[in-house]
C-alpha cells in the first residue's frame, strides 16, 4: 500500500511520465499486464492507480464542464455545482484482482491533499445505492449525465451497472496555477467483485487557442462508423457570410479523402450556427455554408453531385451552450452525416 500512494503522489506533484511514476509499483504493472487502448496515457497531473489498464479515453481541446460539489437535491438534479470550461483529458481505468474501491479511493485522495488539491466534493460508500450522497450511485448518475462521455466504449460501465456492484466514491481536488486552475476528479465503483472501475477527468481551464485542428480523413472515418457523423473541423468563413476562405482547403483536402475512400456512401452535408441573431437569418446562414462547402467538394474535387446533399438547420443542434464564446464557437460547424 506504501509503494502504491508513493508512485501516486510522485506523479501528482511531479508531473512524472506513467513509466516513471510506475517504476516501483507491484509485480501486476509489469510488460505482462494488459495494453492500454491505443492512443490513451496518463494525464501529467495525476498517474493511475498501480495494476490499472486504460480501456478508453478522450481529451477535448475545449469543453464546458459542469462539476458537482453538493448532494442531490431532486430528480436527477444536484443543488450546487462548479461550471467551468477548458480542455478536458478523461481516462477511464479498469483495474483487475483484489483491490477494493475504497481502498483505491483513499489512495487518490491522499495523493491530491498531499500535491495541495483542495478537495471540494467527496463521498465514498461501500453500497452502491445511497440515495443523494456525494459519491453515492444517484449522485454519480446525475454527475455522468450532465458531462456526457461523448464517446462509446468500456466508460459505459458505470452508467450500465452489474449485478454484484459493491459500492461506489468519489473525490474531486482544485489547485490554482500560475497559468490557470486546474481541477481533478476521480470517480470509481466497484463494478464487479475483482474489477475496481475509475475515471479520471482532469478540466485545465487555460484558454485554449482556437483554430488548430483540421480536419482527419482517418478520424473523421472513425466517427461516421461509430456515430454516423463527423464535424469537418478546419473550415473558416467570411464573418456571416457563407464566402470559404482559402484557409479551409486542407480541411476540404481531407474530406475529398475521406469520400474517395467510402466511395459508397453518401452524405448530407449540413451547416449549423449559434443562437445570435434571428431564426431565420441562422437558417439560411447555415444552409448557404452547408452548400458552399458541397459546392467546392464537387467543383475542385470531382465528388459526384448525387452523393452530398446540403442542409442547414441554423441553431437547432448546439453541442455546447451558446452563453458563453467558447460554446458559440463550437456551436457554428458544418458536420457531414451519414444518409
Amino acid at each position: 500500500m506504501k509503494t502504491m500512494f508513493a508512485s501516486l503522489i510522485a506523479a501528482v506533484t511531479l508531473g512524472l511520465s506513467p513509466a516513471m511514476a510506475q517504476e516501483d509499483a507491484p509485480a501486476e504493472t509489469s510488460a505482462e499486464a494488459p495494453a492500454d487502448a491505443e492512443g490513451c496515457e496518463d494525464h501529467g497531473a495525476l498517474t493511475r492507480y498501480p495494476g490499472s489498464v486504460i480501456e478508453w479515453c478522450k481529451t477535448d481541446n475545449y469543453l464546458p464542464y459542469k462539476i458537482p460539489v453538493g448532494p442531490v437535491t431532486g430528480y436527477r438534479a444536484i443543488g450546487d455545482w462548479v461550471e467551468t470550461e477548458g480542455r478536458v483529458t478523461r481516462n477511464f481505468y479498469s483495474l483487475k484482482g483484489e483491490r477494493t474501491h475504497p481502498e483505491v479511493w483513499k489512495n487518490y485522495k491522499d495523493a491530491l491533499v498531499e500535491a495541495g488539491f483542495e478537495i471540494i466534493a467527496e463521498g465514498m460508500f461501500p453500497e452502491s445505492n445511497v440515495r443523494g450522497e456525494i459519491g453515492g450511485g444517484n449522485w454519480l448518475g446525475v454527475y455522468y449525465r450532465n458531462n456526457a462521455f461523448g464517446k462509446p466504449g468500456a466508460v459505459n460501465k458505470l452508467v450500465s451497472g452489474t449485478s454484484s456492484s459493491g459500492g461506489t466514491g468519489a473525490v474531486f481536488g482544485k489547485k490554482e496555477r500560475a497559468e490557470d486552475t486546474i481541477y481533478v476528479l476521480v470517480s470509481l465503483e466497484q463494478h464487479s467483485k475483482d474489477e475496481v472501475a475509475a475515471l479520471v477527468t482532469v478540466v485545465e481551464t487555460k484558454e485554449a487557442e482556437s483554430g488548430l485542428v483540421v480536419a482527419n480523413a482517418e478520424a473523421m472515418g472513425k466517427d461516421i462508423e461509430e456515430l454516423g457523423r463527423t464535424v469537418i473541423d478546419g473550415l473558416f468563413f467570411d464573418h456571416d457570410k457563407a464566402t470559404l476562405k482559402a484557409e479551409s482547403k486542407p480541411a476540404l483536402d481531407e474530406v475529398a479523402k475521406l469520400l474517395e475512400t467510402m466511395a459508397d456512401k453518401s452524405f448530407y452535408v449540413v451547416g449549423h450556427t449559434d443562437a445570435t441573431g434571428t431564426f431565420a437569418y441562422n437558417q439560411k446562414l447555415s444552409a448557404d455554408r452547408a452548400a458552399a462547402v458541397r459546392d467546392a467538394l464537387m467543383q475542385d474535387y470531382a465528388v459526384a453531385s448525387e452523393r452530398l446533399q446540403a442542409e442547414g438547420v441554423g441553431p437547432l443542434s448546439p453541442v455546447f451552450t451558446n452563453a458563453a464564446e467558447g460554446g458559440r464557437e463550437k456551436n457554428r460547424r458544418v458536420e457531414l452525416v451519414e444518409k
